[in-house]
């Protein structure tokens, strides 16, 4: 994970900018923890300024870029915070699960060090994806299938935890994966793509990216997809998992 946001984060700041919606979100599901710790916190979009927070993020890329008045930052693993017990009111992780090589070991780190809570951003890989990965890049779909943890799998670690649809926003600031949904012309920008960690694991993404250009100029993508223009948000997979009362 190192390696790839030393590759790739370098533009982060400047395309993937918190969206105030998600944001909201996510301060409901820390309810009244005081005291966070935000793991594989990047630049530090989604941190709280209302509390008490420190960030942990292994990649120097990603720390250079937060900018000034963020939380104080450890780079160091989420496979081996290097806190103690019980030391956090709740751990905090967006979008990130999926690039641990060990997304077991890293959920059990997090409950290790909270008292309350473990809330984590993430993507549910039982979901259908939406037509990006569906008509033009389906092999993002087979590799995030292999890569985000289940629901289950978060059971199985945390116990008991609360799923809840995150949807997304068609004016998201926030440029990951599914962002873009009713911009078809984002995902033809190299920088947007840059700033996406799937596309960085693809071999060849020209075919499909022709694919949709064509698509887009020829009025076929509107034809296909046009009812999503009158959509506000849509439910694309994304989920808000909150584990209260983590397992010892």
């Amino acid at each position: 994970m190192t390696q790839l946001y030393d590759a790739i984060g370098s533009t982060y700041r400047h395309h993937r900018r918190p969206d105030a919606r998600i944001a909201s979100a996510i301060t409901c599901a820390l309810d009244d923890a005081w005291t966070v710790v935000n793991v594989g916190a990047g630049a530090g979009a989604y941190e709280p300024r209302d509390r008490s927070v420190v960030a942990v993020e292994p990649s120097l890329t990603m720390i250079r870029q937060r900018p000034d008045g963020t939380a104080p930052v450890v780079q160091a693993s989420a496979l081996q915070l290097p806190f103690r017990d019980r030391t956090f009111g709740a751990a905090l992780a967006v979008l990130t699960v999926h690039h641990w090589p060990d997304r077991a070991r890293g959920l059990t780190e997090l409950a290790r060090v909270v008292r309350d809570r473990v809330v984590v951003v993430t993507w549910d890989p039982g979901s259908a994806g939406f037509w990006l990965t569906q008509d033009y890049f389906p092999e993002i779909v087979a590799i995030d299938r292999q890569i985000f943890p289940t629901m289950e799998d978060f059971r199985r670690t945390l116990g008991d935890v609360e799923v809840r649809c995150l949807p997304i926003p068609h004016d998201c600031s926030d440029g990951f994966l599914g962002a873009y949904w009713r911009r078809p012309r984002a995902y033809l920008d190299a920088g947007t793509r840059s700033a996406i960690s799937t596309f960085a694991k693809l071999a060849h993404v020209e075919a499909g990216l022709a694919r949709l250009q064509e698509d887009i100029e020829e009025g076929t993508w509107e034809r296909r997809y046009g009812h999503i223009l009158n959509e506000a948000e849509l439910d694309l997979g994304y989920r808000i998992v909150t584990a209260k009362g983590v397992p010892r």
